[in-house]
């Protein structure tokens, strides 16, 4: 049982009741996903006295339930609030579901090879694949600013790893293997992110197009597990493991939730604010991680890890500027246009 869950889960409910914003509930709910996520794939469940217990390690399992409550939970919003008119096919989604279900095995996966830290690390960098993948599916050219960013978010990436102590536990360190699966995670979450920003030009809301690709990424893990015969054994574990059980729950209710409200958050307050949120979400799940889990960082990690972050936030004030800039540009334009 991992001790600081219910005082931390009570105190950020008490945060979010108090804010009453949708921005700190998402905060609270991938927050609490990333310190779920290191706890179901890295520790064991039934411990006792005589018996060291046993690991969860079906990772496609865990994403089923993630999709599924995420498919639930995106049909019900559809149902029950008003809708643009569908109109892409279906087909289209699989596309983005079948690499958004290899970028979430990859993501689980890798949590058995590398620590918590260097994975969401990993993640702060996957800018860089994304701009390459953005040249490639969608043909877009980049600002100097973006490759200088891109830079340095490389660089505070190496220090980060290079300077990785050891852990001061049994777990894996970092290996090769790991660092194979985090490319594996980035390279196909590049291309999801690129694949669903070319599908908006059909008009859909996002919570269309997280139902579509929700419901595809079902058929395909459902499909997966049934052919290597491993989806009772998942639910059998359940069975065996009550606190498993409900922290794959809380898990799943946190991702979907969290989905909710990065549409929220997005419209509410836009996407620079919103880029500022996952940045500091990324921080204080580092912090957290460091603190419930005991990973040692480094004097240069920890440098490495600020240069990654700075990188971020100077991007979104970058591209902040230029939408002023833009913005101030089309008064003038405008009349000369009417006349």
């Amino acid at each position: 049982m991992l001790p600081a869950m219910p005082a931390l889960w009570y105190l950020a409910t008490c945060w979010c009741s108090t804010s009453g914003g949708g921005t700190t509930w998402r905060q609270v709910c991938y927050l609490t996903w990333g310190v779920l996520q290191e706890r179901v794939m890295t520790r064991s469940y039934g411990a006792t006295a005589t018996w060291a217990g046993e690991r969860f390690t079906d990772s496609q399992f865990l994403v089923l339930m993630n999709r599924v409550l995420a498919l639930v939970v995106a049909g019900l919003y559809c149902l029950f609030c008003k809708q643009p008119r569908h109109g892409a096919p279906m087909y289209r989604y699989s596309f983005a579901s079948l690499s958004n279900v290899l970028s979430s095995w990859c993501q689980y996966e890798a949590l058995k090879f590398v620590s918590f830290p260097t994975q969401v690390l990993a993640k702060a960098s996957k800018v860089i694949p994304v701009m390459l993948m953005g040249k490639l599916v969608s043909r877009r050219s980049y600002e100097q600013w973006e490759y200088l960013t891109a830079g340095l978010i490389s660089i505070g990436v190496s220090m980060f790893l290079l300077s990785s102590g050891s852990e001061p536990r049994s777990s894996p360190a970092t290996t090769l293997s790991g660092l194979i699966l985090l490319a594996g995670y980035i390279a196909f979450d590049s291309f999801t992110s690129n694949w669903q920003d070319a599908l908006f030009a059909y008009k859909m809301s996002s919570v269309q197009m997280m139902f579509g690709v929700n419901l595809f990424s079902c058929l395909f893990t459902v499909g997966s597990l049934l052919e290597q015969g491993t989806l009772l054994e998942g639910t059998r574990f359940m069975g065996r493991h009550s606190e498993f059980a409900a922290h794959a729950l809380l898990l799943s209710v946190c991702s979907a939730c969290g989905q909710l409200f990065i549409f929220y958050t997005i419209g509410q307050f836009g996407a620079a604010v919103f880029t500022i949120i996952m940045t500091l979400r990324q921080a204080f799940a580092i912090l957290l991680s460091c603190l419930l889990y005991g990973h040692t960082l480094t004097v240069v990690g920890a440098l490495g890890a600020a240069v990654v972050f700075v990188a971020l936030l100077l991007r979104v004030y970058a591209r902040g500027r230029l939408k002023q800039r833009v913005k101030k540009a089309v008064p003038i334009e405008s009349p000369v246009q009417k006349v």
